[in-house]
């Protein structure tokens, strides 16, 4: 990050008023009959309706609004363990974001806890508060227990986005990919480079979405995760290949998919000329990818890439996913985020892709003009279209799959923030 652009983001944090998010009332508070009604003695009327009825709670609060942005300050961002404090601009972000482009309202809450369990428990106390709750920069293997016991304890959606929402984003990105490079899903060798949160969630849901098990090969810092290693905890265990291959360069011998989740300058180009014709090529390492995109290019023409980053085409954000997400899941009161609901969002997202880009979102990125394609395989983050089809495809879901307590509502699908109840 430039020396201007590290001055400019501390300004933009601190002027000219500390902090990114703030609360704000949502209804009137000018005489003294409102604040009857807001405080004493009105409030004792919904605290008795929600005593009788804990359900009654969305109807008089905005529980069902309100997500959790809840992390510990294990993993944040590519900066590790600074503790849960160092992460609160990020939770912020976070918020930010999920405000931003689906309306939904966000406490974050850094946890200082000296355990998993201890986080767990806290979290598991509070969750009443929230309609639903988005765990963030928590690290591997920790996160994958976190979230399965809080799935188990609580009664409102738990989504782990450093693991589901990268999946998702990755997913849609990659199944379109194959799709132009005229390869089918459940032929495809894949590697994945990395075995923390995020690439075991990938992998999960792309074997969701067809991919053949046999055909992943995984590696961590030990090269490839193999049945013959006896030093893999349960999560990396799922994907030990019966394979002879024990390196990256073996590995991408004639593979069709690389997926990079792990650090800079990882891949190189000899190793990128080994695979397949028409490779499609994820390298997803932030700020830095796993092979610079010139490199690869030049050693590949006849690739499809993609980073995390925003200067170069087909970014693989998040954010075309998470705030939609909780918006469908919020919507119809479901009670998890369920694997067919993933699905969903996956399929709405790439198949957004196709569609005609309008003129305005062409605009924002000061571009003529965005086709499906090498260089188009998933919507920009500012497609306004997502609030349209995402939330839509999700809660469509979650009621079709039995996890919702609402039906599906009349004013879907949203067509702008307005719509937004």
């Amino acid at each position: 990050m430039s020396q201007d652009l590290k001055e400019a983001a501390l300004e933009y944090h601190a002027k000219p008023r500390p902090g990114k998010i703030s609360v704000e009332i949502s209804k009137p508070t000018a005489t003294a009959r409102d604040l009857a009604l807001a405080y004493s003695p009105g409030v004792a009327e919904p605290v008795r309706e929600i005593a009788k009825d804990p359900e009654s709670a969305y109807k008089y609060t905005a529980k069902g609004n309100l997500v959790a942005v809840i992390s510990d300050g294990t993993a944040i961002l590519g900066l590790g363990n600074l503790g849960p404090l160092a992460s609160k601009p990020v939770m912020e972000g976070k918020g930010v974001l999920f405000k931003r482009f689906a309306g939904v309202d966000v406490f974050d809450i850094e946890v200082n806890s000296e355990s998993p369990q201890a986080f767990i428990e806290t979290v598991e106390r509070i969750a009443d508060t929230f309609g639903g709750i988005n765990l963030e920069d928590i690290k591997a293997p920790e996160c994958f227990e976190i979230e399965r016991a809080l799935i188990e304890k609580c009664n409102v959606p738990i989504f782990h986005d450093d693991q589901h929402g990268t999946a998702i984003v990755t997913a849609a990105g990659m199944i379109n990919a194959l799709e132009l490079q005229g390869k089918k899903i459940e032929d495809a060798k894949v590697v994945c480079l990395g075995a923390g949160a995020a690439a075991i969630a990938c992998m999960k849901l792309l074997i969701s979405c067809g991919v053949n098990p046999a055909n992943i090969f995984m590696l961590d810092r030990k090269g490839v995760i193999h049945s013959g290693r006896e030093d893999l905890n349960q999560y990396k265990a799922m994907f030990a290949n019966d394979t002879d291959k024990r390196t990256l360069d073996e590995a991408m011998d004639g593979a069709d998919v690389f997926l990079g989740l792990s650090g800079p300058d990882l891949l190189s180009g000899d190793q990128l000329a080994k695979m397949a014709p028409n490779p499609v090529v994820f390298a997803c390492s932030n700020p830095d990818p796993e092979i610079d995109p010139a490199l690869a290019h030049s050693v590949r023409d006849d690739l499809i890439m993609a980073t995390g980053r925003s200067d170069y085409p087909n970014q693989v954000n998040n954010v075309l996913g998470f705030p939609f997400i909780f918006r469908g899941a919020l919507d119809v009161r479901a009670s998890c985020i369920n694997e067919e609901m993933k699905v969903a969002a996956v399929t709405a997202i790439r198949e957004l892709a196709k569609e005609p880009v309008p003129k305005e979102i062409c605009e924002a990125y000061g571009a003529d003009s965005f086709e499906f394609g090498k260089d188009y395989i998933i919507p920009k983050p500012m497609d306004v279209r997502l609030l349209e089809v995402v939330p839509a495809a999700v809660a469509r879901a979650a009621v079709d799959s039995g996890v919702a307590r609402n039906e599906y509502p009349a004013h879907y699908p949203l067509k702008s923030m307005d719509d937004i109840i």
